[in-house]
């Protein structure tokens, strides 16, 4: 008897994946439960299991492949239930885990790399209109001045290109920040924190935190001090529903992080940071950021963040304008610290100074108070340890 298999659903939000790998060919028998596709969806690679064992008679799908909930995988011939079978004696994942996908009672899945970009053919550049001399420079390196129209966009040839398809991942952040973009009019504030103190206080416990295992770096005493300041300016820890006219606060303090990987930026939560110490906020950012780059995120760990912090001082500037993650009301960028000179009782004094930029959504937040909120913020970090006294 034949027996379908289809695609089961992908979890909440997500409506569809690429088929990265096939693991089966048509003839290979199967076990119940055993892995026969690798699907790759916003956030990871995982592999799926089919719960009926038999013969391969027909594979529907193939290697880079768009597929939906529903579609048929591949047929079976005399296929066996998971039912009607003896379970495994290490079951595997009954469900497709991924980084976006709700998945508390299954395992976690085997993660694995994205296939390999394809080349598509070169890419001719269209021909070279202008003033004189463009078109004269244009003739010395043997290109027509003909203007560029949609009847010769393929003549002259400057160079090859290549192109490669997006991942999942990568789809998923431009959509997102497309999104972004398009809905939500964005200001951005700009500040420097004098870090001097803070950075004072970090070495001196730098030692025994490192014997308790943990490295305390600048941003978890940021997110601890930017807690304290979404309490109090609940705006930035809100959200606006346009369609009923309301800004909706929220009472919890999920702070997203934005995490660099070798497949795209993605977003963990720290959960209840509020709640949290600077040692465990410190202690539990590389255990999430090195989660993302293995792409062995849960949902839980990917949604609800109420703010965003996005840091790239490890990698250099002096401010940026980072793009707020809806639905989120705002998003703050730390950038490289430096010593510069400040001028202080009489005289210039070395000091280290943290730019942070903070963008912001112009519907429900002013500039007014962006740069009260941005202000208090400074003076928290200034002063760490005023963020323990409740003041």
């Amino acid at each position: 008897m034949a027996q379908e298999f289809r695609l089961p659903e992908l979890g909440e939000n997500i409506e569809s994946g690429t088929v990265a790998r096939l693991l089966v060919t048509p003839g290979d028998t199967i076990a119940v439960h055993q892995p026969v596709i690798e699907i790759e969806t916003g956030k990871a690679v995982a592999e799926i299991p089919c719960p009926y064992g038999g013969t391969i008679s027909e594979l529907r799908v193939k290697e880079g492949q768009t597929v939906k909930p529903g579609d048929v995988i591949l047929v079976l011939d005399a296929g066996v239930s998971a039912s009607a079978a003896p379970a495994p004696e290490k079951a595997a994942p009954e469900i497709l885990p991924e980084a976006a996908i709700a998945a508390a009672q299954a395992q976690a899945p085997k993660i694995v790399a994205p296939p390999a970009p394809a080349v598509a053919r070169a890419t001719e550049f269209p021909a070279v209109s202008g003033s004189p001399s463009a078109r004269r420079k244009a003739r010395e390196s043997g290109v027509s001045a003909q203007p560029a129209t949609a009847e010769n966009v393929s003549a002259p040839q400057l160079g090859i290109a290549t192109r490669e398809p997006m991942s999942a991942i990568r789809k998923m952040v431009a959509q997102q920040m497309a999104h972004s973009w398009q809905t939500i009019p964005h200001v951005t504030h700009f500040e420097k924190a004098d870090i001097t103190e803070l950075e004072a206080l970090r070495a001196q416990y730098a030692k025994q935190a490192q014997q308790a295992g943990v490295k305390i770096t600048a941003i978890a005493f940021v997110i601890k001090a930017l807690t304290e300041a979404l309490k109090r300016f609940p705006k930035f820890n809100a959200s606006i529903d346009m369609e009923s006219q309301q800004i909706v606060l929220k009472p919890f303090y999920h702070i997203g992080v934005a995490v660099d990987t070798p497949y795209g930026l993605l977003v963990p939560v720290l959960r209840d940071a509020d709640r949290k110490s600077v040692l465990e906020i410190a202690r539990e950012l590389p255990a999430l950021a090195e989660k993302a780059r293995a792409r062995k995120l849960v949902a839980e760990e990917m949604q609800g963040g109420t703010f965003t912090v996005t840091n790239l001082g490890g990698l250099g500037g002096t401010g940026f304008t980072p793009i707020i993650n809806a639905p989120e009301a705002a998003i703050l960028g730390m950038s490289r610290s430096s010593i510069e000179p400040v001028w202080r009782d009489g005289q210039f004094v070395p000091r280290t100074l943290l730019p942070l930029s903070l963008s912001y959504d112009h519907r429900m937040i002013d500039g007014a108070e962006a740069a009260r909120f941005a202000r208090w913020l400074c003076e928290a970090i200034e002063q760490p340890w005023t963020m323990f006294l409740g003041l």
